[in-house]
């Protein structure tokens, strides 16, 4: 039961990843993965201060968050910019990732605890 939920969780998160990409341009900066790793800190933030069910714990944190949100973009995404001269933006991008995430986790928290 606990590889279906994932899995299931993991299938939407991944779609609507996908999704997320096709619509927001990420030609000059990295918006999308931006948009997609708060988002998916603010959800994980309310699953895990506002859910006691384990299940849904693992369908939305492990299945859904895990597809969702992306470490592995953000940090070719930044590599990438550092490599093509673009220090400042891959400087603003590793910042504002972790600012960013940080604080829609902690606002999370805030409203659900």
């Amino acid at each position: 039961m606990e590889i279906l939920l994932i899995s299931i969780g993991g299938a939407v998160g991944a779609v609507l990843r996908y999704m997320v990409g096709q619509l927001i341009d990420n030609t000059s900066f990295p918006w999308a993965t931006l948009v997609v790793n708060t988002l998916g800190s603010f959800i994980l933030g309310s699953v895990i201060f506002g859910v006691s069910d384990s299940d849904i714990l693992l369908l939305v944190s492990v299945g859904f968050c895990g597809a969702f949100t992306t470490f592995s973009s953000f940090s070719f995404q930044t590599v990438s910019l550092w490599e093509q001269g673009e220090q400042r933006a891959a400087f603003l991008n590793a910042l504002g990732n972790l600012t960013v995430s940080l604080l829609a986790f902690g606002a999370a928290w805030h409203l659900i605890s």
